[in-house]
């Protein structure tokens, strides 16, 4: 019913910068809360950043002026600016959405697929 596709993920430097982004579409009503989540093997997947309809964000205190999310609401798409990498911040970065599907009106959480960022010189 929804998908989500993320971009934006490659490899890159130590101190360098990477833009994330994701684009959700299919049956969508409205979207609210949009963010982005990462995960390296053998961990639990982590937030990274979430952002309201309104524009409120909040952000992991290991990315806290390094990372900047937005969105745009009317092209249903979420980006995740990424500053100053470190290799810590080496994941797989995951799109999530929560969604109000056209028709049935449900709430549903919706995720990507991920996108690999490796920062590593």
């Amino acid at each position: 019913q929804v998908q989500l596709v993320e971009s934006g993920g490659g490899l890159v430097q130590p101190g360098g910068s990477l833009r994330l982004s994701c684009t959700a579409s299919g049956s969508i009503f409205i979207i609210n809360t949009m963010g982005w989540y990462r995960q390296v093997p053998g961990k639990e997947r982590d937030l990274v950043a979430t952002i309201t309809r309104g524009g409120s964000t909040n952000y992991a205190d290991s990315v806290k002026g390094r990372f900047t999310i937005a969105r745009d609401n009317a092209k249903n798409t979420v980006s995740l600016q990424m500053n100053s990498l470190k290799s810590e911040d080496t994941a797989v970065y995951f799109c999530t959405a929560v969604v109000i599907v056209s028709g049935i009106y449900s709430v549903d959480d919706y995720w990507g697929p991920g996108t690999q960022v490796t920062v590593s010189s």
